[in-house]
């Protein structure tokens, strides 16, 4: 039996650390750029890579619904009402005896993510349910203790990256910072209310250590365990010093992690300060360009992990978003979640590999680009060389629609005498100047109907 849920999304206020709507998490009031050299260039190289994956799985998949928060009792979420709340809880907790994917294959997510022209990858190593997808000594609700016990894939984390790594992706790891599973965090002579600790941290305090223990030990084990890792994505912005007292030591885990992984970019969203090197507005792409590092993080379908009936995004929608990201200064993370077999679906595949043709023919006009003050003129978007030497015009084709026989701009104007050509095949388009300064191209004749990608010297 699937239990679907209906998700109203209603703007809520978290404390100073986080504004959400519904699970959505929006970006940080401000930036603080990282003062250690190591990471400094880490962050500088991911920037360069534009393209990721954002791998959402666990129990949820089983039954196909949405990650972790069926069992959260916020008013946005609904659940099969012949139950009592516990009996729900129960029900989910127990799907660590059925989550067995024996069908897991890393190797087929990394090889299709590669086609896709992605750089780098993040893995739910723990959502907000606390079911480990590594074998956790601090517990044993993970994936090596249960069902999946008795395959020699049990430690799914190790398998993940090593694919991923084999393709030369830059190694990233999800990881909740509440958990919702755990005595330390959701203590069982108290009710649960909402997503926070239910439980006075102030009047507890002993407890709340034994979580920021937990917490700090099993991050030491992602860190030190399952060799380089470059990225450390942090979620559930909630936890944190000034809501609910919910004061884990960043500083003390920070350091840490660093020290078994030097220059480790240190993604801790919503939480604005040291330990957040890059900002990840969540489904949407800001309004304007960003002078500082940032990632939109959404997901191919409606939903981050695998559901049913999905509704997908098509590939050129999701191109589209890519160059606009790109010229707006960021990277774009795209989710996809696996059955619960453990395999990407078709859809998904025939998605990717559409996306890493394009990339093949215009990537150039993507990877290791620059933004240039003057970056947007209708569906077109502009980018740079790093050298400042080659600027590139990304028409955003919108869908639906037929390749216009002309494209026009009103800045960014190449050098007088030099030629515009076509991205991938060098081939030469012709243009000129209009009266009113503006630049007018003519596009050859039986191009495909698709974003494409001029570049040009600018003046």
């Amino acid at each position: 039996m699937r239990y679907r849920l209906s998700v109203v999304l209603l703007m809520m206020a978290f404390s100073t650390c986080l504004v959400a709507q519904g699970n959505i998490h929006e970006r940080s009031s401000h930036y603080e750029w990282p003062e250690d050299t190591a990471v400094v260039r880490k962050l500088k190289s991911w920037q360069d890579q534009k393209f990721g994956v954002l791998i959402h799985w666990g129990l949820y998949a089983v039954p196909g619904i949405v990650e972790s928060w069926s069992i959260c009792d916020e008013d946005w979420i609904t659940r099969d009402t012949t139950r009592t709340y516990q009996q729900y809880k129960d029900w989910y907790w127990g799907l660590a005896d059925s989550f067995r994917p024996t069908q897991f294959d890393p190797w087929q997510w990394a090889q299709v993510a590669s086609e896709a022209g992605m750089r780098y990858m993040i893995f739910t190593s723990k959502h907000h349910d606390g079911f480990c997808l590594w074998d956790s000594r601090q517990t044993d609700f993970t994936v090596a203790r249960r069902a999946f016990a008795d395959d020699g894939r049990r430690d799914i984390l190790r398998h993940v990256l090593a694919a991923f790594r084999s393709h030369d992706f830059l190694a990233g790891i999800y990881f909740s910072k509440p958990d919702w599973h755990s005595q330390y965090y959701w203590w069982d002579v108290y009710p649960t209310k909402g997503r926070n600790v239910n439980y006075s941290v102030e009047k507890y305090p002993w407890r709340w250590q034994q979580f920021q223990r937990y917490t700090y030990n099993q991050i030491e084990e992602l860190m030190t365990d399952y060799g380089p890792v470059d990225l450390l994505w942090l979620d559930g912005g909630w936890v944190c010093p000034q809501n609910r007292g919910q004061d884990i030591d960043m500083p003390r885990i920070a350091a840490m992690a660093r020290s078994h992984q030097p220059g480790l970019l240190m993604v801790d969203r919503t939480i604005h300060g040291p330990y957040e090197n890059y900002q990840t507005p969540e489904r949407t792409v800001p309004e304007q360009q960003l002078t500082f590092p940032w990632e939109s993080c959404i997901p191919l379908s409606d939903d981050w992990g695998w559901v049913p009936r999905p509704r997908w995004k098509s590939a050129q929608r999701v191109v589209n978003t890519l160059i606009e990201v790109v010229a707006k200064g960021g990277n774009l993370v795209l989710g996809v979640g696996p059955t619960a077999e453990g395999v990407l679906q078709p859809e998904v595949v025939e998605r990717l590999q559409e996306m890493g043709r394009w990339l093949k023919a215009y990537g150039e006009a993507i990877y290791a680009t620059t933004t240039t003050p003057h970056y947007h003129d209708g569906d077109l978007w502009f980018t740079a060389s790093k050298d400042g030497r080659r600027m590139y015009a990304l028409l955003a084709l919108p869908e639906g629609q037929e390749l216009p026989a002309t494209l026009t701009w009103k800045t960014n104007v190449p050098r007088k005498g030099s030629a515009i050509r076509l991205v991938g095949s060098k081939r030469k388009v012709r243009w000129s100047l209009r009266d009113d300064g503006s630049v007018e191209v003519l596009l050859p004749k039986g191009l495909p109907a698709e974003s494409l990608a001029l570049t040009f010297e600018p003046s």
